[in-house]
């Protein structure tokens, strides 16, 4: 199949690599020169594990093409994705879509038989039915059917989650769109992934659906955290107890400092604002943000109390920065309110991430970054993990010790047993332990 994506960010990319894969000819396009010119030299533009060698390999082979020009791309393609950007609109909290619009525009002047036009990108309730209209306005002649296929991609994990996905959700009322995508999607068949074809207004719904669900699984356990402080109890122990219960299962119950990245945030705002919109509240989710966004505030205080009380004139050193692992992408992390909660207190910061500290500089000001996780803490009065990246697992708490000027110890993924770092003499803190 020819294959084309609008959109070489995240989502575009890395879908893009993954179908050339599969063997489609497939072209990614992008409207900036800059992105566009590095992809050619083989660089990319996100840090992702396995896609340089995806790239690489599919563009050596013949299958994988990068250009700025949407209308050549988009002329004899069978389906093109929409894979352009729907960050939150400022000041409301709606998820922008103009960048969604304007690849509609363009892909409808350029098309030249029957095509499916598939929305990849992260779309409220109804945005199927505007591209539909804005494609027949602008080329009424136009032969064309409008899909959703929204993304079930983990930051750091993209590759595999779109080599085996959990399911394939296609919104399509149209036979001959829906066997368009069913061949875009065969080489996954001896997976056995399974395809949910349903309406369009329901695949869209079930994208942001499926975030607030797991945004409220880790919202819930960190107020569990919470009230396991009080009790004397450990959350991870509850949340073991909690995830073997089949109708729960274990993943998303690891508390820590909250949720952030490009997805759950956004998208849980905009299923807000769309219940809004259809006078349907969602009481549940309403909470999840709130308590969210207080719980990353939280632990900037937590790490300050765990210092006494008081940070004015002290070092701390901070290790991670991205939301989660295997990424370097810093929107909305949970350390950057740590770290700002810490300088609002007077502290100074010095700060160590394997991917993030690029993206980092452009959201934090006055943090000294190191090159390592023993430059950050060497000489430092405390020291706070923040995001638990796989180096981080096994340092050396005997070295901790000897190079910070106060053992302080602030874990707030839980990576090390208390009793580890109070064995080496660290003052040791958890979230809900």
């Amino acid at each position: 199949m020819r294959v084309t994506l609008v959109g070489s960010g995240y989502v575009g990319l890395v879908s893009g690599a993954c179908f050339a894969d599969f063997g489609h000819q497939v072209v990614c396009v992008d409207k900036d020169e800059g992105k566009i010119s590095a992809l050619l030299q083989g660089r990319m533009p996100i840090y992702e594990p396995g896609l340089e060698q995806l790239v690489a390999s599919n563009v050596a082979a013949g299958r994988l093409r990068f250009t700025t020009d949407l209308r050549e791309s988009v002329k004899d393609a069978d389906a093109v994705f929409i894979a352009v950007g729907t960050p939150s609109r400022r000041g409301d909290g709606h998820a922008d879509l103009s960048y969604v619009y304007a690849a509609a525009r363009e892909i409808a002047e350029a098309l030249s038989g029957y095509t499916v036009i598939v929305t990849k990108s992260t779309v409220p309730v109804g945005t199927g039915d505007e591209v539909e209209r804005i494609i027949r306005e602008a080329n009424a002649g136009a032969e064309f059917s409008v899909v959703s296929n929204p993304e079930f991609l983990r930051e750091g994990a993209a590759i595999p989650d779109f080599k085996r996905p959990d399911r394939i959700v296609i919104g399509s009322e149209d036979p001959r769109a829906t066997k368009i995508m069913r061949a875009i999607y065969r080489p996954l068949y001896l997976n056995h992934s399974p395809v949910l074809v349903m309406s369009r207004r329901g695949a869209e719904l079930t994208k942001y659906a499926a975030n607030a669900f797991l945004a409220t699984k880790i919202t819930f356990i960190n107020e569990i955290a919470d009230l396991c402080e009080r009790v004397g109890a450990d959350v991870q122990d509850v949340a073991r107890g909690v995830g073997l219960d089949g109708r729960i299962g274990p993943k998303f119950l690891h508390a820590g400092p909250g949720y952030g990245g490009s997805c759950f945030p956004k998208d849980t705002l905009a299923l807000l604002k769309t219940s809004q919109d259809f006078d349907a509240p969602q009481r549940i989710v309403e909470a999840v943000v709130s308590a969210n966004e207080n719980r990353k505030r939280a632990m900037g205080r937590k790490v300050i109390a765990a210092m006494g009380g008081e940070v004015r004139g002290c070092t701390i050193a901070i290790l991670g920065l991205t939301f989660k692992p295997n990424t370097d992408d810093m929107r909305d992390s949970p350390a950057i309110a740590v770290i700002r909660a810490l300088q609002d207190g007077g502290a100074t910061v010095r700060a160590y991430d394997p991917a993030g500290m690029e993206q980092a500089k452009l959201v934090l000001e006055d943090v000294e970054y190191c090159a390592g996780p023993y430059q950050a803490i060497d000489g430092a009065d405390g020291l706070a993990i923040v995001t638990e990246w796989d180096e981080f697992r096994a340092l050396d708490l005997k070295r901790i010790k000897s190079l910070l000027r106060t053992p302080t110890l602030v874990d707030l993924r839980n990576i090390y047993p208390r009793a580890d770092a109070e064995s080496v003499g660290l003052n040791y803190t958890g979230v809900g332990r």
